[in-house]
């Protein structure tokens, strides 16, 4: 399964950015969850979603997959190398 680095910065399928903010856990399943912010709009939104849904793989030919990502959130080594100082 792949690794997600937390207080990075990824990016979905669709195109916008989000900043991942920490894992959480269910109380009741301990099934754990991606805390994450979108960085992108008025309402920068405090999100969560199942971590299994984040890290899925998703198909590249996807009529809504703008970035012909292979998973539905990827590291934006783009934005997190530029702001590495």
């Amino acid at each position: 399964m792949r690794e997600l680095q937390l207080k990075k910065v990824y990016r979905h399928f669709k195109g916008n950015y989000y900043y991942i903010e920490d894992i959480a856990k269910s109380s009741e399943t301990k099934e754990e969850y991606v805390v994450y912010r979108a960085l992108y709009g008025d309402d920068q939104a405090l999100w969560i979603r199942p971590k299994k849904m984040f890290l899925e793989e998703i198909d590249p030919q996807r009529p809504d997959n703008i970035t012909g990502q292979t998973y539905r959130f990827e590291y934006a080594d783009e934005i997190n190398q530029d702001n590495r100082k």
